[in-house]
């Protein structure tokens, strides 16, 4: 896999999953503009991969504001030239028992994890339609194809978020555009850091690869997928969840 040359936006790619997947497609040659509500982060993070000789700037995005969408989108054009390459990464979780669940709760979760996507996705949509060329990963989640307790809005989101994942890659697979989603399982994040021993076993020990993934797990898929290596695949959603949903 080679991105030299090809330029990618990653939404929520200073941290996590989202930062490993920066790095991977820097290491690979891209250049990476990293989207973030903490502005900081992100342009700290884009000044660690531009000491490693790749090109990378962080900007100031929060995704459930459309106005920050489309600047953030414009200014990255304006700053390199196109966009080859969009992550969808960024997102939120507000959890709780349904019944219990405040109208609040459930929309913010559906309007950053679902409705900023659809936005981010409609802001690439003209330079990459129009240069004919293009890859759009978006990043789910298994309890989007399987539900899970306690996560009502969060799971509709990403069940959402597949329909999506497939209604563009329809859209814009005539004009050379591939769309398609990675649905990660349990994953070691800063989340997960806080689990104790016992907690972490309960959720392994009925994986069939019995542990939990790694971000860079996620990340070597996602350069996968927005790689010429996948370019007859489009409209598909791949669980990287160690056996989780099987």
């Amino acid at each position: 896999m080679n991105f030299t040359g090809k330029v990618a936006v990653v939404t929520g790619g200073a941290r996590g999953i989202g930062k490993a997947i920066s790095k991977r497609l820097s290491d690979l040659g891209a250049d990476v503009a990293i989207l973030g509500r903490n502005v900081e982060a992100a342009q700290a993070f884009a000044a660690e991969l531009s000491a490693g000789g790749r090109r990378a700037k962080g900007y100031a995005c929060d995704i459930s504001d459309a106005k920050q969408v489309d600047a953030a989108i414009e200014e990255v054009v304006k700053d390199f030239g196109k966009i080859d390459v969009l992550v969808n990464n960024a997102g939120i979780t507000q959890d709780g028992l349904l019944m219990r669940m405040s109208d609040e709760a459930w929309s913010k979760v559906l309007e950053t994890n679902l409705t900023g996507v659809f936005r981010a996705i409609r802001a690439v949509a003209r330079p990459m339609l129009k240069a004919r060329s293009g890859a759009i990963v978006n990043i789910g989640s298994v309890v989007g194809l399987i539900g899970n307790a306690g996560q009502a809005n969060y799971c509709a989101a990403k069940a959402g978020l597949i329909g999506l994942t497939q209604s563009a890659a329809r859209e814009f697979g005539p004009r050379g555009v591939r769309v398609n989603a990675v649905a990660p399982g349990l994953i070691e994040t800063d989340m997960t850091a806080n689990l104790s021993d016992d907690q972490k076993k309960g959720l392994t020990g009925n994986l069939p690869l019995g542990r939990a993934g790694k971000p860079e797990d996620v990340a070597g898929v996602v350069a996968f997928l927005a790689g010429d290596d996948a370019a007859y695949i489009t409209g598909q959603v791949l669980a990287v969840d160690g056996g989780m949903v099987m």
